[in-house]
């Protein structure tokens, strides 16, 4: 992720998980259970986070459930279609993200088509997220992101841990449309001139941002101190 610094805007370098893999970590933890049923459930519950981050309406007992209550529901060897999760905004109950989790075949033209054609009531969706279980080719990635809603796409192994719970991951807070032109207007600049973070940063793609929205970052730890700090989604 690469950013600028701008006087006034107290930039930073940007932020970043820890360089050992986590996920690694928490699968191998002592576990007598299916490793399917393993990813799934890690998987799923940083899903409900993000889509509780995001203003979805999500029952907290989905995201506190434990594994061991997960096999119980879905099973030792999951069915990726009993996984789908449909939550509606908060703010327009009338709109709804949709999760599809995929299995573990690669995900080709002919199964992006058949995926989306299952989706029923379109006209309802804010956004759609793809878990892939494996790869997808090139023309399917084409069919997704040529399609009428809002497509995302995660491997489930960048599930299986939620970023923004790290230890050193500082606070983020996404600008209304008001707050950010209220923001330009104080410091006297284009949303152009700030310190930017990629669309495709990891963060960004957690909280589902898209081009220029902003967000307030806030630092609070002994190395930084109490810091705040502004990013243009790029």
């Amino acid at each position: 992720m690469a950013s600028r610094s701008t006087a006034g805007l107290g930039y930073v370098s940007p932020t970043r998980t820890a360089d050992h893999d986590e996920s690694s970590c928490i699968l191998n933890k002592k576990d007598d259970g299916p490793p399917e049923s393993h990813r799934y459930y890690l998987a799923r519950r940083t899903v409900l986070e993000m889509l509780r981050d995001r203003g979805c309406v999500i029952d907290e007992s989905e995201i506190t459930r434990s594994l061991s209550e997960f096999r119980s529901v879905f099973g030792d060897l999951p069915e990726p279609d009993n996984l789908r999760i449909c939550a509606p905004l908060v703010s327009k109950p009338f709109k709804k993200i949709l999760v599809i989790f995929c299995g573990p075949e690669e995900v080709n033209k002919a199964k992006a088509k058949y995926i989306l054609t299952s989706i029923l009531n379109k006209e309802s969706l804010h956004r759609i997220i793809i878990v892939l279980g494996s790869k997808m080719n090139h023309f399917a990635r084409q069919e997704f992101d040529s399609h009428q809603v809002k497509v995302e796409i995660f491997q489930i192994t960048e599930l299986f841990v939620n970023i923004t719970k790290h230890v050193s991951m500082p606070k983020h807070e996404i600008l209304t449309t008001e707050e950010k032109e209220q923001l330009l207007m104080k410091l006297k600049l284009a949303d152009n001139q700030m310190p930017y973070m990629l669309e495709s940063d990891a963060v960004a793609r957690h909280y589902g941002l898209v081009k220029k929205q902003v967000v307030k970052i806030t630092y609070n730890s002994k190395i930084t101190g109490s810091f705040v700090t502004y990013r243009c989604v790029k």
